[in-house]
């Protein structure tokens, strides 16, 4: 049914994709211990619950940020990909499509980065310890998986497009 016959690797990454991203967004990403006097709060989010709790604390610009290229886009790039690859498309517009998706996967890294940043700046703090979890590699490993595959993808529609 794909665009291409002989190349069953690209539906089984744009799947492990889809899969990874399910996971890595209802799994843990970050555990916040504070430590306060004697007492200590930890608290574990996942992608979805570190957005409603943004927006609970009226960060709603944050909250939509993290929302858009948290949920919303790695969600259409997966569509757009399936689409391109399922559909027989012109190859003027298939390569337009793929190169717009090549230039904004790379944004879809902006998330994972500001983990990151947020386990570095907690880390920094003495009263403060933040452990990355199992949910931030799935996470991560879908956008890297989906931005390999983009590049996969664009190769093997310039290979076929040449007369």
């Amino acid at each position: 049914m794909e665009f291409y016959p002989g190349h069953p690797e690209v539906l089984l990454a744009l799947s492990l994709c889809l899969v990874f991203l399910v996971v890595g967004l209802s799994l843990p990403i970050v555990t916040v211990e504070k430590k306060v006097l004697w007492k200590e709060a930890e608290n574990t989010y996942s992608v979805v619950s570190g957005i409603k709790d943004l927006a609970h604390q009226g960060d709603y610009f944050l909250a939509a940020v993290v929302f858009f290229f948290s949920l919303i886009f790695p969600f259409a790039k997966l569509i757009s990909l399936f689409f391109v690859w399922l559909v027989r498309l012109n190859p003027d517009q298939r390569t337009q499509v793929l190169r717009w998706l090549e230039i904004l996967g790379k944004w879809s890294m902006l998330d994972v980065f500001a983990v990151a940043i947020l386990v570095v700046l907690a880390k920094l703090r003495t009263l403060t310890t933040v452990e990355p979890r199992v949910g931030i590699y799935f996470f991560g490993a879908s956008i890297l998986l989906s931005m390999v595959t983009t590049m996969y993808i664009d190769r093997l529609a310039g290979k076929y497009a040449r007369p």
